[in-house]
């Protein structure tokens, strides 16, 4: 059994994250327009659990999630909560029907980004994001989606890495003057790891779906060099956007798209063997990343009061080691993955 408010430190920042954090974009519209009460009402839920570390970024609702994060932990003593965000785009207000909102957002904000990685294009970030927040410092800037997904090719990706060998000096002051307490990269994709691994001293990696119940590829490459290196880990999508908490259900999704054949079929062999011990697949999928050295907190989102209450219940429900044998045993868990307890 884990507890929500224990802490674990961030990698070499020192930080100390409850190692149950909390995400912020299903709050900003994800696929479905979100009351503001409702968002509220999930912020207070996780609070109330004893989560004390929260996560946002620019891009969730186009800038709603932050408002949104904002409004809530600015009514919180500063100092009893981690705050992490995001840099990489900057956002303008919309100009008319030529500016179409982008994303899979159901709602959001009529903004429009553009990215920018340089050195103005990161420090207007950080400040936009701070007047947003209505807060007068975050814990932890992340580089967002500077990956192929969001970049198309290999051209576009170095053009973002170009643009962050400029921008790179404007985290590192603002970590100089005690403005941020850590440097982080937000990883889509596994094999970026090693890329950014091998150009910026980072501090720690937000990984939002390369790690999970259902993919450890990294296991292989990056983390081993994460551990020799200090870095710490947040893991983003514990339920790979959705699939590890609803099951492998019609629609569910993965990668934030519908589940493949192939992830529906492996998620039903893991929750058959969850079954047989008696244990949810969300609980599971919430408790694994723990078992890493480096991990310091998983942070799944929640669209609700209740949702945010079923995470805790299923971080705090107990796990036989059993499960862990068995599902290495029938070759749904990577030989070499370090597991809870």
């Amino acid at each position: 059994m884990m507890e929500p408010t224990k802490t674990r430190e961030l990698g070499r920042t020192g930080l100390p994250l409850t190692q149950l954090g909390m995400g912020s974009a299903p709050l900003a519209d994800l696929w479905t327009k979100l009351p503001e009460a409702q968002a509220e009402a999930a912020l207070a839920a996780a609070w109330q659990g004893g989560v004390r570390y929260f996560d946002t970024a620019p891009w969730y609702g186009n800038t709603l999630a932050e408002q949104r994060v904002g409004h809530f932990l600015r009514q919180q003593p500063r100092d009893d909560f981690a705050l992490s965000t995001k840099v990489g785009r900057v956002y303008r207000r919309s100009r008319g029907p030529h500016d179409p909102p982008i994303g899979p957002w159901a709602g959001g904000l009529p903004f429009v980004l553009r990215f920018d990685y340089g050195y103005d294009g990161i420090m207007r970030s950080y400040e936009d994001s701070l007047h947003r927040l209505g807060l007068a410092r975050v814990d932890l800037l992340v580089i967002h989606d500077l990956d192929f997904g969001y970049h198309g090719d290999e051209a576009g990706v170095a053009r973002g890495f170009r643009q962050l060998e400029d921008g790179w000096r404007a985290l590192a002051e603002l970590k100089a003057a005690g403005e941020i307490e850590g440097i982080g990269a937000g990883i889509n994709e596994g094999p970026m790891m090693g890329r950014f691994l091998e150009r910026h001293d980072l501090d720690f990696f937000l990984v939002a779906m390369p790690y999970t119940l259902l993919d450890q590829g990294p296991l292989d490459d990056a983390l081993p060099r994460c551990v020799e290196r200090g870095i710490g880990i947040v893991i983003g999508s514990p339920f790979a956007s959705g699939i590890l908490a609803t099951g492998p259900v019609p629609g569910a999704r993965y990668n934030y798209a519908e589940a493949p054949p192939e992830i529906m079929e492996k998620a039903r062999r893991i929750e058959a063997v969850c079954a047989r011990l008696d244990v949810a697949l969300p609980a599971a999928a919430l408790q694994f990343p723990l078992g890493h050295p480096m991990v310091a907190a998983v942070i799944p989102g929640g669209v609700s009061a209740a949702e945010v209450e079923r995470n805790l219940g299923h971080f705090r429900a107990p796990i036989p080691a059993g499960l862990w044998v068995d599902l290495k045993a029938e070759g749904l868990l990577h030989p070499d993955a370090p597991v809870p307890g």
